[in-house]
């Protein structure tokens, strides 16, 4: 890895120079970048070809999307778009009944909810019901997801209110409906099969359509900006995506029914997505750490989201790619093996033991207990594991007390999810021993420009 790469993820937030009011504020959160046809133009030349492609290729899909949205508006007489059910989670779709069910009236009626929704680019909106009725004509592809709590310069405002989230792998969105409509299709040899086939490979080309050059994927595509833009790591949304493409990829019990030439190509996207997974695992003094929540599709560094989401290592995201590299990949390489080892030691190195994170009279505490925990902070700074908290005002804290209350009570800045990762780790170690990887493995990446 190159000392200014190293640097800049250390030195990712601005840090403050002056005298603060609450000593415990340590930075300003900044901006994510856009993926732009003039950073790409930065990039040493052999890099630009294939970046510039994927730009043209989002932007055209981008208009075809609202062109065709427009059509249907017009044709229908409607002025103004329908807004669809609001629902916070993708719950509407059950993916845990069992596989008689998914052979059930009830179970296509969701299946033809969810073709309708599907976006002319293959993918699907966040936040959708889709258990109550077919998208109606002039109906909008995703519901209101703006924040009600924007302020002046937030970092969350969309570039345009009336497109937002319009195909997304967020809040197990994309993902969700894909994985459903293969549990329908193995279960169902209705005429109606042929329909959600159809919608199945669309969602696919739409997945690997929106797959960046080096591997990830955006949180939005076709590309809305700001921190959509970056490799989303977050709620394991890209996790998400290798899961569903490497069951698709094997041909095997909900995924018998994929084209053999489809599978080829999922299978070498789901190998570039790895890639790029050990590509972005921080390097902090010279060793790796964990992962953080989003990275620049270009740099690969660490990137904020929200305003109070900071640019940090994320102890949820690294157990959640934890799990996947331990799950997923049944021949592990020695670069495999040594990502996990490293960002097992990290977890390790970082647990927060006889404290409790708890809800008082007075909101959400930190407090000692004798014998409580391992917990983890949400983010730790690169280079220090010191915990940090962002606020909507966009200052990074070294206290969470120190937050407002409305952020220190509504965020989960400490949990215990990394235990899922020792847990599994626990049997995956005994397959795979330190002494298989412990042979030399440039922590530089390929991917890199």
């Amino acid at each position: 890895m190159t000392k200014s790469r190293t640097m800049k993820a250390v030195l990712i937030f601005t840090l403050a120079t002056a005298p603060l009011a609450h000593a415990s504020q340590i930075g300003t959160n900044t901006p994510a970048q856009s993926l732009t046809r003039v950073r790409i133009l930065a990039l040493p030349a052999t890099q630009q070809a294939r970046w510039l492609t994927y730009l043209d290729l989002s932007q055209k899909q981008r208009r075809a999307d609202k062109a065709t949205f427009a059509a249907e508006l017009k044709k229908a007489g409607i002025a103004t778009p329908i807004e669809p059910i609001h629902n916070p989670a993708a719950r509407s779709i059950p993916l845990d009944r069992d596989s008689a069910w998914y052979a059930t009236p009830e179970a296509e009626r969701i299946a033809q909810i969810i073709v309708s929704f599907q976006t002319p680019a293959g993918g699907w909106g966040k936040n959708l019901d889709m258990s109550k009725a077919p998208r109606a004509p002039g109906e909008k592809y995703g519901p209101d997801n703006v924040s009600k709590l924007l302020s002046p310069g937030d970092y969350d405002t969309p570039a345009d209110p009336d497109w937002n989230y319009i195909g997304t792998i967020d809040n197990d969105a994309t993902t969700t409906q894909l994985n459903f409509l293969a549990r329908v299709i193995s279960s169902s040899h209705t005429p109606s099969s042929i329909s959600y086939k159809n919608s199945f490979e669309h969602g696919i080309e739409y997945l690997l359509a929106a797959q960046y050059p080096n591997g990830g994927w955006p949180q939005v595509w076709p590309l809305e900006g700001r921190y959509h833009d970056a490799i989303t790591i977050n709620d394991d949304a890209m996790a998400d995506v290798l899961v569903l493409l490497q069951n698709a990829a094997s041909g095997k019990g909900n995924f018998a029914f994929v084209r053999d030439g489809l599978r080829r190509r999922v299978a070498t996207a789901f190998g570039l997505g790895i890639e790029c997974i050990l590509a972005a695992q921080v390097r902090a003094n010279g060793a790796l750490a964990g992962w953080s929540q989003q990275v620049d599709p270009l740099t690969l560094v660490p990137v904020s989201a929200r305003d109070y989401e900071v640019p940090a290592i994320s102890s949820g995201e690294t157990t959640g790619v934890l799990l996947l590299l331990m799950n997923e990949l049944p021949h592990p390489t020695a670069a495999e093996r040594r990502a996990v080892y490293a960002a097992i030691g990290w977890i390790r190195a970082t647990a927060i033991q006889d404290f409790n994170w708890h809800r008082t009279p007075e909101g959400n505490k930190l407090d000692p207990e004798s014998g409580a925990g391992p917990i983890w902070a949400r983010y730790y700074q690169t280079g220090t594991n010191k915990p940090i908290f962002g606020d909507r005002d966009k200052t990074i804290h070294d206290d969470v007390m120190d937050l407002s209350p409305e952020r220190r009570n509504g965020y989960a800045w400490y949990d215990s999810a990394p235990t899922q990762a020792f847990d599994r780790f626990a049997e995956w170690s005994k397959q795979h021993p330190e002494s298989q990887w412990k042979q030399p493995v440039s922590l530089q990446s390929p991917l890199l420009p």
